[in-house]
């Protein structure tokens, strides 16, 4: 029997669900719609052609269940089982980070530093999902990319994004950043990363979804910047001269971070900034 009250039909249902997420989704509306779906197993465009059909006692139980995951802070990525990026469709879990609109700079600024056509070796340190290097494969047909990542279970959901979308188009080794690679491994034309940036401090109760992702893929130290500061002092021997390193950081790091890129030697060093004006990527040409 079911707990929770009745709903009487799909309009009751979103209805419902919209205003039980108004306090805890910036898209309550689209949150309900997608998690109503999931519990009845339609698509959006059925629930809009069929406002009066009635939910049982199962349907109704099930999706107040992802509705009250929803509230919880639980991001909608993991109650769906995928997260769009790049135009592709990423399978995530618990386990991997879940692709931010954010990232596609990256990758924008990545595709600019590597002309087409061009057998290149591209590393991604920390893949995650794998959205970065699947991303890139798709665009750049001809590069050999190389991913890692510390997490056995990161690993295994990115091996399954890259066979959906790459197929044999990348390698992946397990470990942490340059120590996951083969020690006989040749150095890259470019290395980039998303790497873990928020400090420690940074948790705030706002940030409930952080709570429901991988604390290793978050946070770096009491500033946020170990990780990167680790990454820049190892790359030197993994990339070519003239090869580029691309890193994503918080919007208030930029100055930090290319100040430690210039620091190690880096040449052209700069940054880019996201559509709302925030240096989110910042890069640099090995000497």
């Amino acid at each position: 029997m079911s707990i929770h009250p009745q709903l009487d039909n799909v309009k009751a249902a979103i209805t419902a669900g919209t205003t039980m997420l108004a306090n805890s989704s910036d898209s309550p509306r689209l949150d309900a719609e997608l998690l109503l779906g999931m519990a009845l197993a339609k698509q959006r465009a059925w629930l809009y052609a069929h406002p009066e059909s009635p939910l049982t006692g199962k349907q109704t139980d099930v999706f107040y269940a992802l509705i009250n995951q929803r509230a919880t802070g639980r991001p909608m990525a993991h109650l769906t089982g995928v997260r769009e990026f790049w135009s592709l469709e990423f399978a995530v879990d618990e386990h991997t980070l879940v692709p931010r609109p954010e990232t596609e700079l990256l990758v924008e600024q990545a595709l600019a530093c590597l002309p087409a056509g061009q057998p290149l070796r591209v590393l991604d340190l920390g893949t995650g999902s794998g959205a970065i290097a699947v991303a890139l494969a798709t665009e750049r047909p001809t590069i050999n990319i190389t991913a890692t990542d510390r997490s056995g279970e990161a690993l295994a959901m990115a091996k399954h994004n890259a066979a959906e979308h790459c197929p044999e188009r990348i390698r992946f080794f397990e470990g942490c950043w340059f120590d996951a690679l083969p020690p006989a491994t040749a150095p890259f034309d470019m290395i980039v990363t998303n790497p873990p940036y928020i400090g420690e401090a940074e948790n705030t109760p706002t940030d409930k979804e952080l709570d429901f992702e991988p604390v290793t893929a978050l946070y770096s130290g009491k500033d946020g910047l170990d990780a990167i500061r680790q990454i820049i002092a190892a790359t030197g021997p993994w990339l070519k001269p003239g090869g580029w390193l691309l890193l994503e950081h918080g919007c208030a790091q930029a100055a930090q971070v290319t100040g430690l890129l210039t620091a190690a030697g880096f040449e052209s060093v700069d940054n880019r900034a996201d559509l709302a004006g925030q240096p989110r990527v910042s890069f640099g040409q090995q000497s």
